[in-house]
């Protein structure tokens, strides 16, 4: 119980600092902060807000077409291939597909010569909002689809055998059957695409290419690193926490899955045949899905194979950063592991001491919900909090590798938390009452009993928050420094000394280290289930 507690102080001390620090920061340059509120404020909220929409439109409206066409065939080859592969963009580090947007469609990228042709003219790249659309798609896309798939795969089988038995054509099961499966998702998958966009940070700092292209979070960026004007960074942070709000409330009410799990079920038997001309319509949709996703990653290890790798990884740079990167990374993970397991051990225990008919208390309702908060607190904004009230303390950048430990650590706990406090309450379920009859419990109880249950989910967390962490830009944008170096920092850098070779191979690094994390916390989480 007392863990449960820490960990919710922890969470709040985390949120509340960044609010405290963005008052303080407020209060004490008051006027300054009322002038941020100028036509240069509005016009990035107005950016922010268009492109999460235009993004949204273009990543949702294909997926339903695209999973449709993948629910119809559940047994043509390659398909299971292509969904693993649709699961790639998740573990991606945001940085690691900007580079790989840029190495294809860049303006010396692969395919920069087709579409100098195409144009009629010298192919300009793909920076601004062009640049940002694609991106976000190349995300997003696929997570649209693998949600529309699950819900298109939730339709009973029953409605299929009896549409059969009725002769209903391929037509009127898109109609009768499909479409009402899809609609109801429809809300929900674009409110959680939108608030991907609206909170988007790595993407949009990488290929917006200048003012005309800044959302919120980059904005809010800039004036601490560049411009040094806390006062506009208050107003842009709290306008940028304004909108994630509503944002997060829509989704909320519409009952959206906010963590962006998709878990696809078992497909199941189709009994309404397609023709010829609408198999090949499926094809077709499929492929171009398949070329989209597929595309920039190929260019990225193509990109990455080109570069000199052998001698970026003797770079004493290099490997400081790697190290790095490594180290906070398990920090990160030890301690969302840590703060997830107490955080599940106190609801469990709010639980059983709470009758059966009792409402929950407010401390229930805080370990079952409250590490959901920093989900409506994007990292920039908390990074921002801390920035402003930790200058005053001293050097704010020697204080780097806290910020990116914590953030990451508590960023990642809602998604722990949906490995870890199932197989509790399974393994509570099954062992409460032995234990109270041996008189087992504290450490023994831990050790003992919880240990051989948890092992798995916990090895899954720690791997997915180390994932997480290691592709993290958005605190250390801020709080990085020649001696702090993490590799997305560095590789922002390569980037920003127009060392393309040497940042594309370290996104091939970046990104094979972050894929492999996410295989083990994916086969991990596999085997927990079996």
């Amino acid at each position: 119980m007392t863990a449960g507690v820490i960990a919710l102080g922890a969470i709040a001390i985390l949120i509340g600092g960044a609010f405290v620090g963005l008052i303080l920061e407020g209060v004490n340059d008051l006027s300054g902060a009322i002038a941020a509120f100028d036509g240069y404020l509005f016009r990035v909220a107005r950016f922010t807000l268009w492109q999460a929409a235009l993004s949204t439109l273009f990543s949702v409206v294909p997926a339903l077409f695209v999973a449709r066409a993948l629910s119809r065939h559940p047994h043509f080859p390659g398909r299971g291939l292509i969904l693993r592969l649709f699961a790639v963009p998740l573990a991606l580090p945001a940085i690691v597909a900007a580079l790989g947007v840029l190495a294809l469609y860049g303006r010396a990228g692969y395919l920069a010569g087709l579409l100098t042709k195409i144009s009629g003219g010298d192919w300009p790249g793909i920076y601004g909002l062009s640049g940002i659309l694609v991106a976000h798609v190349f995300f997003n896309l696929p997570l649209a689809t693998r949600l529309f798939l699950e819900a298109l795969n939730a339709v009973p089988t029953d409605q299929w055998r009896l549409a059969s038995q009725l002769g209903m054509s391929a037509r009127a099961g898109f109609r009768l059957i499909e479409w009402p499966a899809l609609r109801a998702s429809l809300p929900g998958v674009a409110g959680l695409v939108f608030m991907l966009c609206i909170t988007s940070f790595t993407i949009v700092l990488t290929l917006g290419g200048g003012p005309r292209a800044s959302t919120l979070e980059v904005a809010i960026y800039q004036s601490l690193r560049f411009d040094f004007d806390p006062a506009r960074a208050v107003a842009l942070t709290l306008l940028q926490i304004l909108l994630t709000l509503a944002v997060v409330a829509v989704l909320m009410r519409l009952g959206a899955n906010v963590t962006g799990d998709a878990n696809l079920s078992v497909a199941p038997r189709r009994y309404i045949s397609s023709g010829r001309g609408e198999t090949a319509l499926d094809a077709a949709l499929i492929a171009l899905g398949l070329a989209f996703v597929a595309g920039p990653m190929l260019a990225t290890v193509l990109s990455g194979l080109e570069s000199d790798l052998m001698r970026l990884a003797g770079e004493a740079t290099v490997q400081s950063a790697a190290a790095t990167s490594l180290i906070l990374a398990c920090l990160a993970a030890l301690l969302c592991v840590m703060l997830t397991l107490a955080l599940a051990m106190a609801r469990r225990a709010l639980q059983l001491q709470r009758k059966a008919a009792g409402e929950k208390s407010f401390l229930e309702h805080m370990t079952d919900t409250g590490a959901g908060f920093v989900l409506v607190v994007p990292p920039i904004v908390i990074g921002a909090g801390w920035f402003v009230l930790l200058r005053h303390a001293g050097n704010v950048f020697a204080l780097a590798p806290v910020m990116v430990v914590t953030v990451n650590a508590v960023m990642a706990m809602p998604f722990a938390l949906r490995a870890v406090r199932p197989a509790y309450d399974a393994a509570s379920e099954r062992h409460e009452r032995l234990c109270a009859q041996l008189g087992i419990r504290g450490w023994s109880r831990l050790r003992l009993i919880e240990w051989p249950v948890l092992r798995r989910p916990l090895s899954t967390a720690f791997a997915f928050a180390m994932a997480l962490s290691l592709g993290d830009l958005g605190v250390i944008a801020l709080f990085g420094s020649d001696s702090v170096q993490t590799l997305p920092y560095l590789l922002l850098a390569r980037m920003g000394a127009y060392r393309t070779a040497d940042a594309a191979g370290l996104a091939l690094l970046l990104g094979l280290i972050c894929l492999a994390l996410m295989a083990l916390a994916d086969r991990l989480g596999k085997d927990t289930a079996q």
